[in-house]
């Protein structure tokens, strides 16, 4: 079998499942394992993915009114290895490519016919149902039953832990200019680790947010995890909100509970890792009682 996977978590998903080597194309975003960078990149984004997050934010605005994807599929390249699978996503066209993008790529003049997997991974359970949608696409049904139960189990094992410790208040920022909350799955697995979100909602795409209210809340945790961004480019890009009045009276930044998360690879892919960022998040928000602040994922500010 032939797979071509157009999302980095999908990629994830693929490998996890056991079905790394029927992989013949990827995304230009998919890196994870490592195994997966030597595949023949088969898209590439509009935008410069090197610019400030204030002009990324509106060269995405500008193609998005345009009705213009912000990603190109090369088709030839796609024909040319001919999958019989091609899993890609409809649940963001800001994100990764869209399920519309494949579309015209594999257009009729193409002659590529290959069965589409369309991921939409809104909430938490979703991400689940979408393990089980690439598994079944695949044939290997048992293994994705297998996968989905021992990330089940090790989300558990977090959420135990943390049932009867107090609320920690936590902001999460998953765009830093102009300020954006994080949706999605991610207020769910505040909760999982013991916090109280206050920004953003479970199933819902992230929100738009003002300093002023991040200030009028004063959460005892903010942690920034920008969609894309990998660690060392997060860090670079809290400083718009570092020189911001009244940053320095925030009780999280008092305390020294500001947080860099490498979202690139963690929070913002919704597969498999997502339980490895529960456990992430668990040991911010309650260091003590479930684990020191020490992975690669996430620095202190």
């Amino acid at each position: 079998m032939r797979v071509v996977s157009l999302i980095a978590s999908s990629t994830e998903i693929v490998c996890a499942l056991g079905f790394g080597d029927h992989l013949v194309g990827r995304s230009h975003e998919c890196d994870y394992p490592a195994s997966v960078r030597g595949l023949p990149v088969l898209t590439e984004a509009k935008i410069n993915a090197a610019a400030s997050s204030r002009s990324i934010d509106e060269q995405v605005k500008t193609l998005l009114k345009d009705a213009v994807s912000i990603y190109r599929v090369d088709g030839e390249r796609l024909k040319a290895l001919t999958p019989d699978v091609i899993v890609t996503q409809t649940q963001c066209e800001v994100c990764a490519v869209s399920l519309k993008d494949v579309e015209a790529a594999i257009g009729r003049e193409l002659g590529v016919s290959a069965k589409v997997v369309a991921l939409e991974p809104n909430a938490l359970e979703d991400v689940f149902s979408d393990i089980r949608k690439v598994a079944d696409a695949l044939g290997a049904e048992a293994a994705g039953e297998g996968l989905i139960h021992r990330l089940r189990a090790r989300m558990k094992a977090v959420a135990d832990r943390a049932r009867d410790l107090p609320r920690t208040r936590v902001a999460c920022v998953e765009w830093l200019d102009p300020l954006m909350a994080a949706g999605n799955w991610m207020p769910e697995l505040v909760a999982l680790a013991g916090g109280e979100n206050l920004f953003g909602e479970a199933g819902k795409h992230s929100p738009q947010m003002t300093f002023e209210a991040l200030a009028a809340a004063d959460p005892d945790v903010i942690v920034a995890l920008p969609c894309g961004f990998d660690l060392a480019r997060t860090r670079l890009e809290t400083q718009a909100l570092l020189g911001r009045p009244g940053w320095e009276k925030l009780r999280a930044v008092r305390e020294r509970r500001v947080y860099a998360v490498d979202g690139n690879q963690f929070f913002n892919r919704p597969g498999p890792r997502l339980a490895e960022s529960l456990e992430i998040l668990a040991a911010i928000l309650h260091p003590d009682e479930l684990g020191r602040e020490v992975h690669d994922g996430m620095e202190r500010l």
